[in-house]
């Protein structure tokens, strides 16, 4: 969201300097007022780009508050984006938290530990040092998490695909309380809320720190796609002076001519997608703690080759796709043996299908499922409770699993909706699912990358950085679609051969 309020802010700035440049100057002047608002970061160790060329961006999500010492802060999101002018998309690669690292100067840990250790410096320092040799930071934003929940009540809120129950009560566990149904809904800021978009991003009790990485590419995508720069401009001079307020920057973001030369690459990206590459991550086993011994720590791990294959992806630009690609829009998809549509690694399940339609009560709409599933995987039944949280009472997820409700849509009008969660690895956090509603354009909807007409049936294909996210179909009323795992784990044929399965 943050290069979207930069690219939002340059519209107007090159709009008003087409008329005189000294307007346009004196624009990018009142920028570094806003930015102002918060002191630039001290010594930042950022290589300062030439103009015209590819940016790479330090993100950081912190508790941080400007002017107090970093030992008194923490962080859980360390992302980093690339911006290159020869590149369709925007490359976005999260770093767990979790990642053993040796820290110069303070020894074993993980590697959010560098941030309350030394800050933003010491954090590109161990990121160097331990996992990508050849890496060099352009700009360094960090993000306090009350601004990131003040931008997103200032942009009107997210739609959001909230894949399964969020459910935690801090006095049962040791984790923030949260509260959110699954199913496709609007997520606001609520700093404090237990229902908002940032207990969502931040939720880690349940999976894993690889899972919530992908949530929050996922929700940054989901903000990207739904506003676009002309809607971002109506309320710029309130997101900018959130942005000044909780962003801290590298020095450079503090002048005209720095911030003239990102928003220059920002503005040529607007267009473009969002392509993550995912972090090659090993969940280790958690040690059981000795009797009286506080919890060891549980680390994620990297193999050092994949670590730099993994960097390469990053720094590679994608080339931009032909332009017949989306234009053969009754493409069949057909195994490779001829015959129908390819159901490997799928099975069909009719009849928990059919359980889950008669669990939801008075929906009033058609229903439909899929009747083929992923292999392996099941439908989270409130009645078998084999995706509740144990620690949890099993009350909380009464309605929960499948959920009928009304989804209200931009305007405040309440449309009928209903949702089935199918898990494939609940202790990973991976579950996919099947979303019905009678809102017929969803912001979710807007912009398909294609459309193929599978055994007669009209199948919209949303993609991300080549891998299908949503599957949707339509009936003159409503609107039906399979929405992929958080992570993309389902392969783009069997996202298709699902959809296609659609029976009511």
């Amino acid at each position: 969201m943050l290069w979207r309020f930069l690219m939002a802010a340059v519209v107007v700035i090159g709009a008003t300097a087409a008329t005189t440049a000294v307007a346009g100057l004196l624009q990018f002047k009142q920028l570094t007022v806003y930015f102002n608002e918060s002191p630039a970061l001290k010594n930042a160790n950022v290589t300062l780009p030439n103009p015209g060329q590819a940016q790479t961006l330090l993100i950081i999500g912190s508790d941080h508050r400007a002017g107090e010492p970093f030992t008194a802060a923490n962080t859980d999101t360390m992302m980093l984006v690339r911006m290159n002018p020869a590149s369709s998309t925007i490359n976005v690669l999260s770093i767990p938290r979790d990642l053993q690292v040796e820290i110069p100067g303070f020894g074993t840990a993980k590697i959010n530990a560098a941030y309350s250790d030394g800050g933003p410096n010491l954090m590109i320092k161990t990121i160097k040092q331990n996992v990508f040799p050849d890496l060099k930071v352009n700009h360094i934003l960090d993000v306090n998490f009350a601004g990131f929940s003040d931008l997103v009540d200032a942009i009107g809120c997210v739609y959001s695909q909230v894949d399964h129950r969020y459910y935690n009560n801090t006095e049962l566990t040791d984790y923030s309380s949260i509260d959110i149904q699954p199913g496709y809904q609007k997520l606001c800021g609520d700093n404090q809320s237990i229902k908002g978009a940032l207990a969502f991003v931040r939720f880690r009790h349940t999976d894993s720190d690889i899972v919530r990485n992908a949530r929050q590419q996922d929700f940054i995508r989901w903000a990207k796609d739904q506003y676009s720069s002309s809607e971002l401009l109506d309320n710029r001079n309130q997101l900018l002076k959130i942005f000044g307020s909780h962003v801290e920057t590298d020095h450079d973001l503090h002048t005209v001519d720095g911030l003239i030369n990102l928003f220059d690459l920002a503005v040529f990206s607007d267009g473009h997608s969002i392509k993550s590459i995912p972090f090659p991550a090993q969940l280790q086993p958690c040690v059981a703690a000795a009797p009286g011994q506080p919890q060891p720590p549980c680390y994620v791990t990297a193999a050092t080759a994949a670590e730099q294959n993994v960097y390469q992806q990053f720094m590679k630009p994608t080339p931009a796709a032909a332009a017949a690609a989306k234009t053969n829009p009754t493409v069949n998809l057909k195994s490779h043996r001829g015959g129908g549509i390819s159901t490997a690694g799928l099975t069909a399940d009719v009849a928990d299908g059919q359980t889950q339609a008669a669990h939801l009560g008075e929906v009033h709409m058609p229903i439909y499922f899929p009747k083929l599933l992923l292999n392996g995987a099941s439908y989270c039944s409130s009645v078998t409770g084999n995706c509740d949280d144990g620690q949890e009472p099993g009350s909380e997820y009464t309605t929960s699993y499948p959920r009928g409700y009304h989804l209200h849509d931009r305007n405040g009008v309440a449309h009928d909706a209903y949702y089935m969660t199918i898990a494939i690895n609940p202790t990973l956090g991976q579950y996919y699912g099947v979303q019905g509603t009678t809102w017929t354009d969803p912001p979710l909807l807007d912009t398909p990358s294609q459309t193929k007409v599978v055994n007669g049936r009209k199948l919209e294909l949303f993609a991300a950085g080549g891998k299908l996210t949503t599957v949707a179909w339509r009936t003159p009323n409503a609107v039906y679609w399979i929405s992929n795992t958080l992570a993309n784990y389902i392969s783009n044929r069997q996202m298709v051969a699902i959809a296609a399965s659609f029976m009511r």
